[in-house]
């Protein structure tokens, strides 16, 4: 008998397959909501870095191309996942379970404490049946990335036993920006805010202190916004020739309210749009970066402040927000017991009123 006679079979090498993969179409009822949101309510497992991480490789499509988190998905669209997104580790699972449930994970840092409880209690502007009206405060991060794990929306997801069901943001500040951030309490009314911010019916004001003396004192700032990654971490230019296909279309319309000589002005600020440090990369753009940014200032060249003279924080402050209330449609006049119109003014931050105060400005000029 030969030598391959008696030679074993070999096992056959195992084929790769590969992983599977969804293809949800959105429902009408999830019309409007950013895809963040809309992934959050499909799989919370996923959490917002994982879910950037899928976008960026291209794991995660909207009708076959790339998108981004802040995209608004429409009834019919079809949207690429990955299966991995529903074969997160249990622990994950039960993180995630947990914050729907308002409880709390060990180690999954969705644990709020009673102090915690009350500072969302002390946030809030405006309550009714379907929104929350809350004034952030300065440092306090709006949603969990990564190395943060408080954050208003992890804060308020615990909280769902106080409110009735998972609060959902409706719109974004910067950790640093103070001022007016809307929730709305279920997905339904989540999702007709979605349609206001995306139609551009919703009126936003900033204030803000800026270097020097924007001119002319009353203006329109135009400038097509990439986003780029630095050092000190993402931040957003002017968009270079060539740059088209990438750049974001942003506008702000800004006002002079008051001025300090020729050191320094306090603004109005408008955006039409609402792209990622709009605001903040536009005014460096016009050569009058806000006070004590720390993503912009370094870069601008020109601060001619002693910042000796003001608090180590940002001076940009989300003073205003109106807009129509969501639920004023579905009820009719008959059933209605909200206003039409809600409309909302948070007090201006301590740190930006002691500054105003120690430079003679009137922080208190339009409280009224």
């Amino acid at each position: 008998m030969s030598e391959t006679q008696h030679k074993p079979a070999q096992p056959a090498k195992p084929t790769k397959t590969p992983a599977p993969v969804e293809t949800i179409t959105v429902a009408p009822k999830d019309a409007g909501q950013r895809l963040d949101r809309w992934f959050r309510q499909h799989f919370p497992t996923v959490n917002q870095g994982y879910l950037q991480k899928l976008l960026r490789t291209g794991q995660v499509r909207v009708d076959g191309k790339r998108a981004e988190t802040n995209l608004r998905v429409e009834a019919g669209q079809e949207i690429r996942v990955p299966a991995v997104s529903r074969q997160l580790s249990k622990p994950v699972a039960a993180a995630a379970a947990a914050r729907s449930a308002g409880g709390s994970a060990t180690g999954s840092g969705l644990h709020i404490t009673a102090a915690d409880r009350k500072l969302i209690e002390s946030m809030i502007l405006y309550e009714d049946d379907d929104v929350l009206v809350l004034n952030k405060p300065f440092g306090l991060a709006v949603q969990g990335g990564t190395g943060t794990k408080r954050h208003v929306d992890g804060m308020l997801a615990a909280m769902a036993d106080r409110f009735g069901d998972r609060p959902r943001l409706v719109h974004r500040l910067d950790r640093d920006t103070t001022g007016v951030l809307l929730v709305a309490k279920t997905r339904y009314i989540a999702a007709r805010l979605g349609k206001t911010f995306q139609s551009r019916s919703a009126a936003k004001t900033y204030w803000a202190l800026v270097e020097g003396i924007p001119r002319p004192p009353q203006g329109r700032i135009e400038v097509a916004l990439v986003k780029d990654t630095g050092p000190d971490g993402d931040r957003v230019r002017k968009a270079r020739p060539g740059e088209q296909e990438q750049a974001m279309h942003a506008t702000t319309v800004y006002s002079v309210i008051d001025r300090v000589g020729q050191k320094c002005s306090w603004v109005s600020l408008k955006p039409v749009t609402g792209r990622q440090h709009q605001l903040r990369a536009h005014m460096d753009i016009l050569g009058h970066p806000i006070v004590g940014d720390p993503k912009y200032l370094p870069a601008s060249g020109h601060s001619s402040l002693a910042y000796t003279d003001f608090a180590d924080k940002l001076y940009l402050h989300a003073r205003r927000l109106i807009l129509p209330h969501p639920a004023v449609a579905r009820g009719g006049p008959a059933k209605r017991r909200t206003p039409d119109t809600i409309d909302v003014t948070a007090p201006i931050p301590e740190h930006m009123r002691e500054t105003f105060l120690g430079l003679g400005l009137d922080p208190d000029r339009y409280e009224e």
